[in-house]
C-alpha cells in the first residue's frame, strides 16, 4: 500500500526545532517525512530516534548531487542511519537537457553516481519542468530517462506545467520510481494541494497501479507553512 509522507522544503521557513515540526507532522497523519538538505538542530542518529519515537519512517531524502559526489560514502551512511535506502538529486540545471548530447552527458554522470553510492542504495531524480524541452521529436527528460538507469522521482506538478500529462509518464516509468512528489500547480504558480489544475486522484490512482512506495506532498511557497502541514496530510490520506 503506498504511504504518505512530506518533503520539509515545504516548511523550511517554520521557525521550530526539527522535533517539533516532527511533531506536527506525526499529528498531521502522515506515514513518514522526507528530508531536504539537512535535519535542522539534529544529528542524523538523534534524527533515527525523533522519527522512531513518533512512529514516522524516512523516505529517500534529497540531497545536493555535489554532497553526493564530494562524499557518497558519507551519504549512504546518513541516510541508512536514519532509516533510508536511496537518496535524490532534487535539482540539475537546465542546460543538463537541452540537447540529445547534455541529456545523454546527464545520464552518465547519474549513473557514474549510482555506481559510487553502491548497490542496494538506491539514486533517484527529481524533475521540474525545464528538462521536458524538446528537440529532435523528443525531449530531454525522455532522452535521459532512456540513457540512465537511474531511478525518477516525478513531480506532477511540474510535470503538468511543462505540458505533459503526469499519468502518462508515471505509467511509463513505472518500473523506475518508487516516490512520488504530489505538487499542485495552477498556470506554472505553485497552488495549494487540491485547489490548481493537477487531477491528483488520476495521479493518485496511477501511482497505485505501478505500485510505488511513497505519495510526497510538497508546496514550494506555502502562505501558512504549519497549516500546510495539515492540509496535506488530510488530502493524501483521502486520496
Amino acid at each position: 500500500m503506498v504511504r504518505t509522507a512530506i518533503n520539509l522544503y515545504s516548511v523550511r521557513e517554520l521557525d521550530l526545532p526539527m522535533p517539533e515540526i516532527l511533531d506536527r507532522v506525526a499529528a498531521a497523519g502522515y506515514d513518514g517525512v522526507q528530508f531536504s538538505g539537512d535535519y535542522g538542530d539534529l544529528s542524523p542518529g538523534e534524527t533515527a530516534d525523533a522519527l522512531a519515537e513518533r512512529g514516522l519512517d524516512a523516505t529517500a531524502a534529497h540531497v545536493g548531487i555535489e554532497a553526493m559526489e564530494d562524499d557518497p560514502g558519507g551519504v549512504v551512511e546518513d541516510q541508512r542511519t536514519i532509516g533510508a535506502d536511496g537518496a535524490v538529486v532534487p535539482w540539475l540545471d537546465a542546460e543538463g537537457f537541452e540537447t540529445r548530447e547534455a541529456a545523454e552527458a546527464t545520464a552518465e554522470r547519474l549513473d557514474e553516481l549510482a555506481a559510487d553510492l553502491g548497490d542496494g542504495f538506491g539514486l533517484h531524480y527529481h524533475n521540474h519542468d525545464h528538462e521536458f524541452v524538446e528537440f529532435d521529436g523528443t525531449n530531454g527528460f525522455e532522452t535521459f530517462a532512456a540513457a540512465s538507469s537511474v531511478l525518477l522521482e516525478p513531480d506532477v506538478g511540474w510535470i503538468h506545467t511543462a505540458g505533459h500529462d503526469p499519468v502518462d509518464v508515471l505509467e511509463r516509468y513505472g518500473d523506475r520510481i518508487e516516490v512520488v512528489h504530489m505538487k499542485d500547480m495552477t498556470d506554472g504558480e505553485f497552488a495549494e494541494i487540491g485547489e490548481g489544475d493537477v487531477d491528483m486522484q488520476a495521479c493518485a490512482g496511477a501511482a497505485r497501479r505501478i505500485d510505488a512506495e511513497w505519495l510526497v506532498y510538497e508546496h514550494d511557497a506555502p502562505e501558512d507553512p504549519a497549516a500546510s502541514i495539515e492540509t496535506g496530510g488530510a488530502f493524501l490520506t483521502d486520496l
